[in-house]
């Protein structure tokens, strides 16, 4: 009973981590934006390499920078929501985390499709069931650069590029919401690694939107629970 029940929940609310293909696809993701400076800077290496991307954006940006959300709608990039102000699901009731994805939704349109990532990728069974009723795929990855650490592109490649095969989701941000010091503000390193990563891997994949990955093959879940880091951020608000 305990395994099927599992795999119930897995089916219903997991989130999807990565996508099984035989294809060489893989998805590009982007959180936190938009951001004036940083998001046209990746549109543009993405437009050099022929690469679609995700951007999962925060509401509170979108609607300051409706230009920008126009504009990667309108390159072929899918839009998906991150919440309005990136507060931790699992540390705010219900009621206002559907009022978070409304409102980021509201901000996101027309061109927001109905994918979740769950800011920091905090959350619980209640926060991925509030998603999915919502009618949300809750979206989270399986390969990361962490670039909101202070690393050059460089080192950043080095921990991603061995995880990186058919399927995959990778983690960048064009923005780092929480971020007011400089050095980890500045996406230029990010933009630098996301640069180098497309010229090595052009010719072994092709970088697809999250639908378009999820159409090429048999979507990949977990259930994904990662709670709050609550001293971390408490230092992110002093």
């Amino acid at each position: 009973m305990n395994k099927i029940f599992y795999a119930l929940a897995r089916k219903l609310i997991g989130s999807i981590t990565h996508v099984s293909t035989s294809e060489p696809l893989v998805a590009l993701t982007f959180d936190d934006g938009p951001h004036p400076e940083f998001t046209p800077n990746i549109l543009d290496t993405l437009e050099q390499h022929k690469a679609l991307a995700t951007f999962f954006m925060i509401g509170k940006n979108a609607k300051r920078h409706q230009d920008l959300v126009k504009k990667v709608g309108q390159a072929g990039h899918a839009v998906g929501n991150h919440s309005w102000d990136h507060l931790s699901f699992d540390l705010i009731p219900r009621r206002q985390r559907r009022s978070q994805i409304y409102a980021c939704q509201k901000a996101i349109a027309p061109y927001g499709e109905k994918l979740f990532r769950p800011p920091y990728g905090n959350q619980t069974v209640h926060s991925s069931l509030d998603a999915f009723l919502l009618g949300y795929k809750i979206v989270t990855w399986s390969a990361v650069a962490e670039d909101w650490l202070d690393h050059d592109a460089n080192r950043m490649l080095d921990y991603l590029m061995p995880r990186i095969k058919p399927g995959s989701i990778i983690l960048f941000h064009d923005n780092l919401n929480d971020f007011q010091e400089k050095k980890y503000l500045d996406r230029k390193e990010t933009i630098k690694a996301v640069d180098s990563m497309l010229k090595e891997l052009h010719k072994s994949f092709r970088f697809v939107t999250v639908p378009e990955l999820l159409s090429r093959g048999r979507p990949q879940r977990k259930l994904w629970k990662i709670e709050a880091d609550v001293d971390f951020l408490n230092q992110l608000q002093s």
